[in-house]
């Protein structure tokens, strides 16, 4: 439990006097990269402190200059603050739309233009994350999403979701699928725990919807691409 208290302890030490400096500041210049950087950097402080050792391969498969959608595998809490902070850029990511309503953090997630995502959302406001998310990839923004929509308990994919698919196929915006492994074990589904060890993340190469037959083509390579790399890690680990 050390390890949890020491990255909460960054986060409320750091996170806080950031949000309160860093906000104002962003809405008065109305640019938010500067708020965005002190979160990231404060994101990567929270995991250091929590021992959390980060193995990343094949940042060479992101270009300079090109607004992806990156499509993660998801099975620990602690994915997302290991993943954002190695994402070359600006990444908007789709998260819970009760997020929005915690103090400061919720300011932050709005003015980093992060798109809320309604469990059991209707058609209408499934098309409005979508228009919301094409509008942040067409201004430059990566979009960062977990397709499965929840942690995994055994470390297999689970079924995706399509959104993120039909975003793709909406904006011809390229996937770079990612794998992260290692954070089932250093912090599982059921705990709020962490346990000190070693993350791997892997950037695989793009897959652009313009060479997919379908959506659901597009969906059934990058899966593929997801279960090549996980098995290797199984093997390899």
């Amino acid at each position: 439990m050390l390890a949890s208290l020491r990255l909460l302890a960054v986060y409320l030490v750091l996170g806080l006097p950031a949000a309160l400096i860093g906000l104002p500041w962003s809405a008065l210049r109305r640019d938010f990269s500067m708020m965005y950087g002190w979160g990231m950097r404060i994101c990567a402080l929270g995991v250091r402190a929590a021992g959390i050792r980060i193995r990343c391969e094949g940042l060479e498969n992101v270009q300079p200059g090109v607004a992806y959608i990156f499509l993660s595998n998801h099975v620990s809490n602690v994915d997302a603050p290991i993943l954002l902070p190695i994402i070359p850029g600006r990444t908007s990511v789709f998260i819970k739309r009760e997020l929005m309503n915690i103090p400061l953090l919720g300011t932050a997630m709005r003015m980093g233009n992060y798109i809320p995502v309604s469990r059991g959302k209707s058609r209408e406001d499934a098309q409005r994350s979508v228009e919301a998310a094409a509008d942040a990839l067409n201004s430059g923004l990566h979009i960062t999403v977990f397709p499965e929509g929840t942690r995994s308990s055994d470390g297999n994919l689970l079924p995706f979701k399509k959104g993120a698919f039909f975003l793709a196929e909406e904006t011809g915006a390229p996937i770079i699928p990612l794998v992260i492994t290692g954070t089932e074990r250093i912090m599982p589904k059921s705990t709020l725990r962490i346990t000190p060890g070693d993350a791997y993340v892997k950037f695989l190469p793009p897959i652009r919807p313009q060479d997919a037959s379908s959506r659901e083509d597009l969906m059934n390579r990058v899966r593929a691409a997801m279960e090549a790399e996980l098995a290797r890690r199984m093997t390899s680990s």
